[in-house]
């Protein structure tokens, strides 16, 4: 069976092939808009199940992964910034605070008629660093395509002085939480791994 990512990030599919999915990356063109919730659990697990919902047609026997992360402070819900301004803004706000980064997964199965949507939430202790670093940081253009602002696995990680709860939360998709949900649909993870070459 294969395994579809509703996504067209980079890091969700790393995060897949290093838990040993080959996973098929397909952009979701669906348009997040849409969906305006102001609860950042409601949002992310709808926008991770309309996500999925619109690939579901291209692989009717394949499992479907569509996730969504955003990032709350200080009850403040914030996705990708519009631009290097509201980023350096965004980061003025969240140094030395805690913020939470909520990531929506949907999992469908097409062929059982089955889903499961779940969220992880991870608190993310942010370094109160300078004006200047932000704005250096802001210029290396990573936190321009990252919910949050930041990208853990990234330059972002220096700026990270703690986290509490899952850490491929952070980075856009729970692999503990994706293991609970392969068995809620009776799936194995192991019927997924790849063979060693």
């Amino acid at each position: 069976m294969d395994f579809v990512l509703a996504s067209a990030s980079v890091a969700r599919r790393q995060l897949l092939a290093q838990a040993g999915i080959q996973a098929i990356a397909c952009k979701s063109n669906f348009d997040e808009s849409q969906v305006t919730l102001t609860d950042p659990e409601a949002l992310v697990n709808t926008l991770a199940q309309r996500k999925a919902e619109v690939v579901v047609p291209q692989y009717p026997q394949a499992l479907v992964l569509g996730c969504d992360s955003v990032l709350a402070i200080q009850g403040e819900i914030h996705g990708k910034p519009e631009s290097p301004e509201v980023a350096i803004a965004r980061w003025q706000q969240m140094r030395g605070q805690v913020g939470h980064l909520y990531t929506g997964h949907a999992l469908l199965d097409p062929d059982q008629n089955k889903r499961v949507v779940r969220c992880g939430v991870t608190a993310v202790h942010f370094a109160p660093i300078t004006d200047p670093i932000i704005e250096a940081y802001v210029a290396t253009g990573e936190p321009l395509s990252c919910a949050g602002c930041f990208a853990i696995d990234g330059q972002g990680g220096l700026f990270v002085q703690k986290l509490e709860g899952c850490h491929t939360n952070v980075i856009g998709l729970s692999l503990p939480l994706l293991h609970e949900m392969l068995n809620a649909l009776g799936h194995s993870i192991v019927d997924f791994w790849q063979p060693k070459h």
